[in-house]
């Protein structure tokens, strides 16, 4: 179940007890929270608060089965180890747009052992000299960073797209190899051949030629039969 826009307050509710996705986007935040974002969604596997004005996140529930986590475009320049004791479970972690400005704020996100995949994209900590190096040597756990792996392959978007491209290919494939062989080389021809006459001239001329010759062939036919029959009866 995937929930858009406010939290009212909710406590234990069976409704966000059930909840897997939630996007908070653009929302505000008011001393480090967003009102109604609490322990109760006990199921929450992807939360976005994407600009919410985020300067902390002290205040964040504890979401042990959360994977993915936005809080990209937001004022947060510290308190990473929050995550570790809240998310254990995060697999990725977008902070683009950022206040990180160094290596000791990003240490923090060792103790996120299942941590796969981290966007750091307009922090400050982007400019430091070897980057890229410095943070893959830090975080031995991650393959991507911003979207990238150390060899500059990009991050897959998702398992099922993956599958669903693959689909498409095959159906490509089915279609070219559908119909009978030559069924397209014919049509080839009959265009090569053709004048550039419209197409229903072009039959109508076709058709009265074909006619023709018959009407022709008929009127032969009959003057043989004629002559044989006139030799039978001398």
């Amino acid at each position: 179940r995937r929930v858009s826009g406010f939290v009212k307050p909710a406590g234990d509710s069976p409704s966000s007890s059930k909840v897997t996705e939630l996007v908070l986007d653009n929302c505000r935040s008011s001393n480090g929270e967003i009102e109604g974002l609490n322990d109760s969604f006990k199921e929450l596997e992807f939360l976005s608060m994407a600009n919410v004005e985020l300067t902390s996140l002290a205040k964040l529930p504890t979401l042990s089965k959360l994977r993915k986590l936005e809080l990209s475009d937001n004022i947060i320049s510290g308190g990473l180890e929050v995550l570790a004791e809240r998310c254990p479970n995060l697999t990725y972690l977008n902070l683009s747009g950022n206040k990180i400005k160094d290596l000791g704020t990003v240490e923090a996100l060792q103790n996120l052992k299942n941590l796969k995949s981290l966007d750091l994209f307009n922090c400050e900590i982007t400019n430091l000299e070897d980057y890229r190096d410095s943070i893959f040597e830090l975080l031995q756990q991650i393959t991507y960073l911003d979207g990238f792996d150390q060899e500059d392959n990009e991050a897959p978007d998702s398992e099922d797209d993956d599958d669903e491209e693959g689909d498409e290919d095959d159906d490509d494939e089915d279609e070219d190899e559908a119909g009978p062989p030559g069924e397209y080389e014919e049509e080839d021809d009959e265009d090569d051949g053709g004048s550039d006459l419209g197409e229903g001239e072009e039959e109508e001329e076709v058709g009265l030629s074909y006619l023709m010759k018959e009407e022709i062939q008929d009127e032969d036919d009959d003057d043989d039969y004629v002559e044989e029959g006139g030799e039978e009866e001398e």
